[in-house]
């Protein structure tokens, strides 16, 4: 059973903001970014595929770099750790004979057991209709992390921003997906909200309960 309470989730939800300005003294202690880490790869996906691949930045050089392809969004730079989330831009039959093979090994069967589910996998996002938006539902994949990440990263007091304002393909020049199959998709820097941030003490705006959710 969990040791969260409710009371204390909501708690830290409320906590949350878009960060708009971090601490640049303040890094994300090893331990607590190793959870946060874990909880990332975590992240659930359709079918489990995990059809991402995480970049986490700290090295400020790279950072710098990445800044002007962000609109220079300056949590760019002052954060801790900076999490760039991609997508495949394609998926084939050998990946999901990779994932099937990981299933396997992890639960200790055979590939052929798993055939049938390789089967409605391949038929569904390689062969299938689906195949023709694969890249946007690969990135839609990437925003279920994201938004398991922002979730994780709160209870734990650890502040973020997620990003849309970049410019992709730049990102893809400048961290060298060109060619590997991944896109950028969103961004998240994380760290620590400077004392100085306006937006910290400015009230949460969601709409009342009511008007977004429906009990049928």
């Amino acid at each position: 059973m969990s040791t969260l309470t409710g009371e204390s989730l909501l708690q830290q939800l409320n906590w949350r903001y878009a960060t708009k300005k971090f601490d640049p003294t303040r890094q994300i202690p090893a331990a607590d970014w190793a959870v946060i880490e874990q909880a990332l790869v975590l992240s659930p996906s359709s079918y489990g595929l995990q059809p991402w691949k995480f970049i986490v930045v700290t090295d400020p050089a790279l950072k710098a770099k990445l800044r002007p392809a962000t609109w220079n969004q300056s949590q760019v730079t002052e954060c801790s750790h900076y999490v760039i989330l991609t997508a495949k831009q394609d998926l084939t039959e050998a990946d999901v004979d990779a994932f099937v093979a990981r299933i396997a090994k992890v639960r200790g069967v055979s590939p052929e057991s798993l055939a049938a589910y390789k089967s409605y996998m391949v038929g569904d996002l390689v062969k299938g209709p689906r195949h023709a938006v694969i890249a946007e539902w690969a990135a839609r994949q990437a925003y279920i992390a994201l938004g398991n990440l922002l979730t994780s990263a709160a209870v734990l007091g650890v502040d973020a921003c997620p990003f849309e304002g970049l410019e992709p393909d730049k990102y893809n020049e400048i961290l060298g997906l060109v060619g590997t199959g991944f896109h950028t998709v969103c961004a998240c820097p994380m760290g620590y909200r400077s004392t100085d941030d306006k937006y910290a003490s400015t009230p949460k705006v969601r709409f009342e309960a009511s008007d977004v959710v429906e009990h049928r």
